[in-house]
């Protein structure tokens, strides 16, 4: 049980709050959910202890390697991977602990890709990295639900996103492939937001799937084009959008890397095209068949959110960061008359999100929404000194203005919170 826990328990025991069997039932409670929880602590130094016993037993065999003959390689090839498959077996019939199934699953995990490079080393098997790289995540994807791992639900993520960056961007392919290896994980997402929605693990896959996507998109999408900003607004929308969902609505924000990495991931984008050169690049570029198709179905799948909120009746109060990618669609359709009638509406939209969060903060008493609008508004008048011509003395006070309205801003919600308070603790 947490010292801290027992303090306080010990403290309401001498005000006389709670009596003395209150107490001793509450340390009951507290002693036997520690024993039913899962040791977290043994399940991570277990993965570290497997990784760690891996490496140790590779760098033995590595020191005497050119030592053995052909035979004896392919031998000490397949052993981490015979180990690795009878820890598992073991593992499972003896339907051991969550730590245990993550060793094993973690352990298998890579000797199966050790026991696949060391034979392809033995006998001279040329082959790509892409290939290397799926062959391996397929053989090891049913460890997922075998074992029902998160070590290796998130190593299968990671090395999806490493072999769609290697096909997209080293070998100039659409790695589709890549929505396979992540409808395969799907299943098990789902199964972790329905059952365990505000558990760090949920947390980290919550982070780790739309970062997947982000870094993947670049290998779906031309790089030589203006054009490709809109895919980027539309996928952050879309990010946003899931972030608003029942899902996530009683979670942590740290733990809502959709709706984080949606509204940060829109505004950075809508900084860089408030630029007029951006708009410029804009007019003279085509988008490709493929990167149209892309954009396409990402803001489809957007606007079937948007539906889906809105038939549960979950779009009130109004939010207009969830329709921004709406707007800059809509900007984007004046680019054909040149960069300056976009560039304004641009900054327009960046003017008026920065002030909807300082609204939308000051009303829900939330100091991190009202400095981020601030935030938002700074960032916008920085920008905008790099391509206008203002005086150093206009600058100077443009940030003191700036610095005035944080100082007044955060002093108005502390105020408004401190009456709240009292008015609570009349009542």
């Amino acid at each position: 049980m947490n010292s801290k826990i027992e303090k306080e328990l010990d403290k309401l025991l001498e005000a006389k709050v709670i009596s003395r069997s209150v107490q001793e039932d509450i340390k009951a409670y507290y002693a036997k959910d520690t024993v039913e929880k899962p040791n977290k602590l043994f399940a991570i130094f277990g993965v570290l202890g497997s990784l760690l016993t891996g490496l140790g037993i590779i760098l033995i065999l590595a020191h005497n390697w050119d030592d053995f003959s052909r035979a004896t390689k392919t031998f000490w090839a397949f052993v981490p991977l015979v180990v690795g498959q009878l820890f598992a077996a073991y593992t499972l019939f003896k339907k051991r602990s969550s730590a245990w199934k993550e060793t094993a699953a973690v352990f298998l995990f890579f000797a199966i890709g050790a026991s696949m490079a060391l034979v392809s080393q033995i006998y001279n098997i040329p082959g790509e990295m892409s290939s290397f790289l799926l062959t391996w995540i397929v053989l090891a994807a049913p460890l997922v639900y075998l074992l029902k791992s998160h070590a290796v639900a998130l190593l299968h993520l990671l090395f999806a996103t490493i072999y769609a960056c290697n096909v997209g961007c080293f070998n100039d392919t659409t790695p589709y492939l890549y929505l396979l290896l992540l409808g395969w994980l799907l299943p098990y997402y789902w199964m972790q937001l329905k059952s365990k929605p505000s558990s760090n693990i949920t947390g980290i896959f919550n982070w780790f799937l739309p970062l997947s996507l982000l870094i993947t998109l670049g290998a779906f999408v031309q790089w030589d084009d203006s054009f490709v900003f809109l895919t980027y607004i539309f996928l952050f929308g879309l990010f946003y959008n899931l972030g608003k969902l029942p899902f996530f609505e009683h979670q942590k924000m740290r733990a809502n890397g959709y709706l984080l990495l949606g509204s940060l991931g829109t505004v950075f984008t809508l900084f860089i095209t408030s630029f007029s050169f951006v708009w410029d690049e804009f007019i003279n570029d085509f988008l490709s068949i493929n990167d149209t198709a892309v954009t396409i179905v990402i803001g489809l799948v957007t606007l079937a959110v948007i539906a889906f909120m809105y038939s549960k009746k979950r779009l009130r109060p109004f939010n207009l960061f969830q329709y921004v990618f709406v707007l800059f669609f809509g900007i984007c359709l004046f680019k054909e008359g040149g960069s300056f009638v976009p560039t304004i509406l641009v900054n327009i939209l960046i003017l008026a999100l920065g002030v909807f969060a300082v609204e939308m903060g000051a009303r829900k008493n939330l100091f991190s929404v009202l400095n981020y609008g601030l935030l938002i508004i700074t960032g916008l008048i920085t920008c905008r000194f790099f391509d206008t011509d203002i005086s150093f003395v206009l600058r100077g006070l443009l940030f003191v203005a700036i610095g005035a309205g944080f100082f007044g801003a955060n002093y108005f919600m502390y105020k408004k919170q401190q009456k709240q308070q009292k008015l609570t603790i009349n009542e």
